[in-house]
């Protein structure tokens, strides 16, 4: 199936960025919102992004023009997919409301359209299931922002055809990005598996007081080599984007994450992190400035928990079938910024030091969460 017209549902970080890429690849574009008013500002936002392509000698000023052309707005919903070969959906996460959207497109967009969420927790199965279509349904997860990072996650539902994954697969492809095919519709698939869980982690570090914030954060960084700490990730991600994929994740596999307090206590008082002007970091309204942090406060904290469940939860994804080592790496380094493979950090520090923190973990708390998966039992043996 060849796609040539792309509908995105929602124009916000994500549906803008999405749509901007789309129409950079030369896909006829409508993005569709509830009100005029954020399609306004999106289109603002592209125009911005693109001109600074032209500045960088990127691309042309009347290359932008086309770009911006291939790009059509609308308010109307049966005008935004009546004609879509792909309709990608970028509307909050709630599981209600996109279920409520793909019902709706589900009697009105042509039979042959392929529907695809950009959800970066919830269930495809789940969201299928709303749809008469559910072979030709599909995830497809891009990562803040999309016009840069070049990681898509792809998941088929549990009724996905091959035909389908192949043609996201595909599409993926033709915006120069990368796809990583994430094989079961797991809680929160392969990255934020890993990334969600990690930041509770370090939040329970905090609160039983072994180690300051500046502390963790620079030991993730100098010690793990992520690119930011991971408190300062948590607050660029969106502290109410961390909980609501945790309470997601949670209610649907227990096992997943362990939820600390911490962070419900911070999205019930409104601190989001960047984009509130506080989380764990106070930042000046409206702007983002990275946190400096020193190898100096990195020593003063030894970050192996942290790693160990990082590494666990790794170990998880392929022992369980959902994707296969190379492909986990290869989603941390691109979606998370790591700069060698999570295994290899694991393999210096020892997987014996590994399951033995994971064990004493899981026998303080007697939280299976900690239980050390089969794979690194087997890496210790070895």
């Amino acid at each position: 199936m060849a796609i040539e017209r792309i509908t995105v549902l929602g124009s916000g970080i994500m549906g803008h960025g999405i749509a901007q890429i789309s129409a950079m690849a030369g896909y006829k574009v409508v993005m569709r919102d509830i009100e005029q008013q954020f399609l306004d500002k999106a289109m603002e936002r592209i125009r911005w992004s693109l001109s600074k392509l032209v500045e960088k000698g990127r691309i042309s000023g009347d290359e932008m023009n086309s770009i911006l052309e291939r790009i059509r707005v609308t308010v109307d919903i049966e005008e935004a997919v009546k004609d879509a070969d792909l309709i990608i959906e970028a509307i909050p996460e709630d599981m209600r409301l996109k279920k409520e959207t793909f019902e709706k497109i589900d009697s009105i967009a042509p039979s042959h359209t392929i529907f695809a969420s950009n959800t970066s927790t919830l269930p495809i199965t789940e969201m299928a299931g709303a749809t008469k279509r559910e072979d030709r349904f599909i995830g497809i997860h891009f990562f803040n922002p999309p016009q840069l990072m070049q990681l898509v996650e792809v998941i088929p539902g549990a009724r996905t055809s091959k035909s389908t994954l192949d043609v996201a697969i595909n599409y993926v492809k033709s915006l120069r990005k990368e796809p990583i095919l994430c094989r079961k519709d797991v809680a929160g698939f392969i990255v934020n598996r890993i990334f969600i869980p990690l930041v509770h982690e370090a939040a329970w570090e905090l609160k039983e007081g072994k180690a300051g914030m500046r502390e963790i954060d620079a030991a993730f960084k100098f010690k793990l080599g992520f690119p930011m700490g991971i408190f300062e990730l948590a607050d660029y991600t969106g502290i109410d984007v961390v909980h609501k994929a945790t309470k997601e994740m949670y209610a649907r596999d227990r096992k997943v994450v362990n939820p600390c307090p911490i962070i419900e206590d911070l999205y019930s008082k409104g601190h989001y992190g960047q984009k509130s002007g506080r989380g764990f970091y106070e930042y000046k309204q409206g702007s983002y400035a990275r946190v400096e942090l020193s190898m100096q406060e990195a020593e003063r904290y030894d970050p192996v928990r942290l790693l160990a469940v990082a590494v666990n939860n790794a170990s998880w994804l392929i022992s369980n079938d959902v994707a296969g080592k190379d492909d986990v790496e290869k989603a941390l380094m691109l979606g998370m910024g790591l700069k060698e493979g999570i295994f290899g950090l694991a393999e210096r520090t020892g997987y014996a030091r590994i399951v033995d923190t994971l064990k004493g973990l899981r026998d303080s708390s007697r939280n299976d969460f900690y239980e050390p998966d089969a794979l690194l039992l087997n890496l210790v043996k070895g």
